[in-house]
């Protein structure tokens, strides 16, 4: 095998791929959304108004409609949205639920388990303004309110999904 300088050929390719491949890592892209509780306009305050009362809502109808069945126990997680830096719409909200049942088998004496996690989409419109999206929920019971641009509710979505 050749040398250059004093190297093999392949210790020299192998030296030149890395250089290259190093020059030609891209540039840190900027991110097109962000969280809506790091949204500039509205921020941290304003989205947690919203889910402390969205959560203070669903507590209040869960024993009555969503949580009479096999899930009895549901708990709402957390609920993030994203919003388009360049033009403030919300690209998508999530609200994450949680809950279990629990059963013992009379022989053994062993609790079997049935842990669940439910991820529920909110049915908003496209291009809904994160400004129109706050003030629609602000009302003091945010998931019966109409979602802008559509004729549904955070409720009917939560249905939807955790039926």
């Amino acid at each position: 095998m050749k040398a250059v300088r004093g190297r093999s050929i392949p210790a020299v390719l192998s030296l030149t791929a890395f250089v290259l491949g190093l020059c030609a890592t891209p540039a840190m892209a900027v991110s097109e959304y962000v969280d809506a509780v790091d949204y500039p306009a509205q921020g941290w305050d304003a989205f947690y108004d919203l889910e402390r009362r969205m959560v203070k809502d669903f507590d209040d109808i869960c024993g009555d409609t969503i949580c009479g069945g096999e899930f009895s126990n549901l708990q709402a997680l957390r609920y993030r949205c994203s919003v388009q830096q360049a033009d403030s719409f919300v690209g998508e909200c999530i609200w994450t639920f949680a809950g279990s049942n629990a059963e013992i088998d009379g022989v053994t004496g062993k609790v079997a388990v049935d842990a669940r996690t439910w991820s529920c989409r909110t049915p908003l419109a496209p291009q809904t303004p994160i400004a129109t999206f706050y003030s629609t929920l602000s009302v003091a019971r945010p998931i019966h309110a109409t979602l802008p641009a559509t004729a549904t509710t955070i409720y009917e979505g939560l249905t939807n999904c955790l039926y």
